[in-house]
């Protein structure tokens, strides 16, 4: 039956040209899908309708842009690499309620955080028992951790954290994903021992004996 309130329930255009900055959206609905000429400027436009998936992997070391706060909020993995170049790495970090990011230093490299969700606590310091630096971070805070300070993230909030991380010169090998936290520990502990063999040139790997004839 023909609705003379809304004789069309879809997206139509007046027929003005392309180039004209009046060209109205006439009648905007709760689609997920832009439709060709879409003004996302129109205040009547639903927001939900300008996000989009984005495919999570490491982009790198190729040009990239993305919507970092989109791709922040998507991330469900504990740390997955976004970017991984020769002098610079963005990573991905969701932090659960409770948890942290763990208490670590990183000598020789200078570290962005960003939050793009969430609320919590940062805490750094010269020595791991003493963090006399803390301040309590939220929604779009930034804070920058120098290197060789001790330094902790924990998640204080009722939501995980979501935030991205800027590594210069890189932390992680490329592609690097740790769903968890306790993944994320033990590739840490497996390159903390793999550094150690390079350095000694001894294995903590027990070596099996033969009995002798």
């Amino acid at each position: 039956m023909f609705n003379g309130n809304n004789p069309y329930p879809g997206y139509y255009y007046i027929n003005l040209p392309m180039n004209c900055a009046c060209q109205p959206f006439l009648y905007p609905q709760l689609y997920n899908t832009p439709m060709p000429y879409m003004n996302y400027n129109n205040p009547n436009f639903p927001p939900a309708s300008k996000t989009a998936y984005i495919k999570l992997k490491d982009y790198g070391p190729d040009p990239f842009a993305i919507n970092i706060e989109e791709a922040s909020k998507q991330n469900n993995n504990f740390r997955t690499a976004l970017w991984t170049g020769k002098h610079l790495q963005i990573t991905l970090m969701s932090i659960n309620p409770g948890e942290d990011i763990g208490l670590e230093i990183h000598p020789d490299l200078d570290q962005f955080i960003r939050i793009e969700q969430g609320q919590g606590i940062v805490k750094m310091g010269d020595k791991k028992d003493n963090l006399d630096f803390q301040a309590n971070v939220y929604d779009d805070y930034a804070f920058v951790i120098p290197a060789g300070k001790w330094h902790n993230l924990i998640n204080i909030g009722s939501i995980p954290i979501k935030l991205y991380s800027i590594y210069a010169p890189p932390q992680h090998p490329k592609s690097t994903i740790h769903e968890t936290k306790a993944d994320a520990e033990a590739a840490e502990e497996k390159h903390n021992l793999e550094t150690n063999v390079q350095k000694n040139g001894v294995s903590n790997t027990p070596t099996q004996s033969f009995p002798k004839h």
